[in-house]
């Protein structure tokens, strides 16, 4: 118990004080949060996941490995959201916002800085993070987008747009220049590292102002209760049972099943506003999960580091 405490105000009450932090400051200032936004997607993401990626050697083989685990887990959970819908009864646009809150993961802006923290002598654990980053923005513009929208956007737009995102450049560059061993002039380096170090700072105090926007008491609903459920223990559940199916074990195996744990994505909620398609329970679905989570990341953290030390 002592031990899960230490995880707790180590890792988890950190980030909780720079959401409360950010929430504090967008109710006192009211910030541009579309500008803020734009700024960790087009700046401090890209950076943090150059970095990580340019000094940082991933074999093919734990690509491979993290590749299925993706997949089976990222399937698993359309099946598990698809059927829980359908049990529920959900009408159509309700149900569409169901299924991306289950399978839709925060691996940006919450993701990268818990890895950050809990892998800091181990990269390769934020390695892996950037790697389900690049996953979910595939699946949250392919998936995600066709959930609300199926007969709006062409796939070839979906693509193009995919294409433009900086993160996918950042990678690109980063494995690029970490295989054939460029280096990097220092007056350019600095400035990327400053920018790199401030990620976490700047997305989790967004994160905090974006959720400060919605109404606390509005969430408490049957959707929203089972779609956090679905999202932070049977998710967890799920990718534990895969990762002991494909025998992976140590810091691959740590990553992956912390990654599992996050709250819903704000890319789904998002989604649901850009589109006029119940943004109001994506929205309550995305600040329940993320506040519970600071309980259940904990848990599992603590489980990661007991079953694959």
């Amino acid at each position: 118990m002592m031990y899960l405490g230490m995880i707790f105000f180590k890792i988890v009450a950190p980030i909780l004080v720079l959401l409360v932090l950010g929430a504090f400051l967008q109710r006192k200032f009211q910030f541009n949060l579309k500008a803020l936004s734009q700024l960790i997607t087009y700046c401090f993401m890209p950076a943090a996941v150059f970095v990580n990626l340019y000094e940082t050697s991933v074999e093919l083989s734990v690509l491979g490995e993290v590749a299925l685990f993706i997949v089976l887990f990222i399937g698993s959970q359309m099946v598990l959201s698809h059927f829980i819908a359908k049990g529920l009864g959900l009408k159509k646009t309700e149900a569409a916002v169901f299924k991306n809150s289950v399978v839709l993961i925060n691996s940006g802006n919450y993701g990268i800085p818990v890895a950050q923290m809990i892998f800091v002598t181990q990269p390769i654990g934020v390695a892996i993070q950037v790697i389900l980053v690049i996953f979910q923005n595939v699946t949250t513009y392919t998936y995600g987008l066709y959930n609300l929208i199926s007969s709006t956007k062409s796939g070839m737009a979906i693509v193009k747009d995919f294409l433009k995102m900086p993160i996918i450049h950042a990678l690109i560059i980063g494995v690029a220049m970490n295989f054939f061993n460029i280096g990097i002039p220092q007056f350019i380096r600095i400035p990327i590292d400053h920018v790199a170090d401030g990620f976490i700072a700047v997305a989790l105090i967004t994160l905090g102002a974006q959720l400060s926007q919605l109404e606390i008491k509005s969430m408490f609903n049957r959707t929203v209760f089972v779609s956090c459920f679905t999202r932070l223990v049977v998710g967890p559940a799920v990718a534990l049972l895969i990762i002991f199916a494909l025998s992976l074990d140590g810091v691959v195996a740590q990553s992956l099943f912390i990654a599992s744990a996050f709250p819903t994505s704000r890319n789904s909620s998002s989604l649901a506003l850009e589109y006029d398609l119940g943004s109001e329970t994506a929205a309550q679905t995305v600040l329940f999960s993320t506040i519970v989570s600071c309980i259940t990341v904990t848990i599992v953290i603590y489980m990661a580091e007991i079953l694959f030390t």
